[in-house]
Parts: structure tokens; C-alpha cells; sequence
């Protein structure tokens, strides 16, 4: 397993594991993702022999605030610590980042995830999330 900073995205490949995963907001809208990978401010990608098995993506300015955008691991591949290790790649270049944030399901699994990697809920440091779509 590799993990290497994707600088050239193929959107095939992209579509390809995003459908693995059912999101299909980015399926759906191929010009969409595109675009966001072009305009992020980092994208990790994991790849096992030649085949892309995972992604994650940061947007944000990078000092004080980093958002973890997406994260996701083809289900064939989920489950051998490849979203940590992606994870801790993001954790290590941003350490002196005041604010890293996600927004995920709210589903045991998730948050026992993201608990065990160092995350804590918004509300365990008195805080709260709003979004609009």
C-alpha cells in the first residue's frame, strides 16, 4: 500500500471508487468533483498495487483550520487501516493547524472511527455544527 499526494486526478478512477461507496452526490455530477479536487488544498490517495483504494481530501487554509472534506476506502479494503493511515498522513502535514474538522454520518461505526483516530463530537468541546445544502 501507498499513500502519495495526488497532484493529476482521473475522473474515471475518482467516479469509480466514489461509486464504490454509494456517494452519489459526486456520481452524479462528474464536473462537480472535478472541480473540487482541482481546488483543494490537499488530496491523498491510497493505492494498493496500481488501483486507487482510497482518497482523502482537505480543503481549508491550512494554519488555522483544515476540514477533512472527504474520506472514504473501497469496502473491499475497508477495515485494514488504510483510513488511518490516510488519516494520520493528513494529521502529521497539518500538526500545527489550530482547527481540523469533519462532518460525517452519525452512526456507531463513524463515530467509533473517528473517536479511536482522535476526533471528538462538536458537542464534547462545546461546540455545535450547522450546514446548509
Amino acid at each position: 500500500m501507498t499513500i502519495k499526494e495526488m497532484k493529476a486526478f482521473d475522473i474515471d478512477e475518482l467516479l469509480a471508487l466514489y461509486n464504490s461507496v454509494g456517494w452519489t452526490n459526486y456520481t452524479d455530477n462528474p464536473e462537480m468533483l472535478k472541480q473540487a479536487y482541482e481546488h483543494s488544498l490537499l488530496t491523498l490517495g491510497a493505492r494498493h498495487r496500481e488501483r486507487l483504494v482510497g482518497v482523502i481530501r482537505v480543503v481549508g487554509d491550512g494554519y488555522s483550520i483544515v476540514f477533512i472534506q472527504d474520506i472514504l476506502v473501497h469496502p473491499e479494503y475497508q477495515r485494514q487501516g488504510i483510513g488511518t493511515q490516510l488519516l494520520g498522513e493528513i494529521r502529521e502535514r497539518f500538526s500545527g493547524v489550530y482547527q481540523m474538522e469533519l462532518l460525517t454520518d452519525d452512526t456507531p461505526k463513524t463515530i467509533s472511527f473517528y473517536r479511536s483516530v482522535g476526533f471528538r463530537k462538536a458537542e464534547d468541546v462545546g461546540a455545535c455544527a450547522f450546514i446548509r445544502m
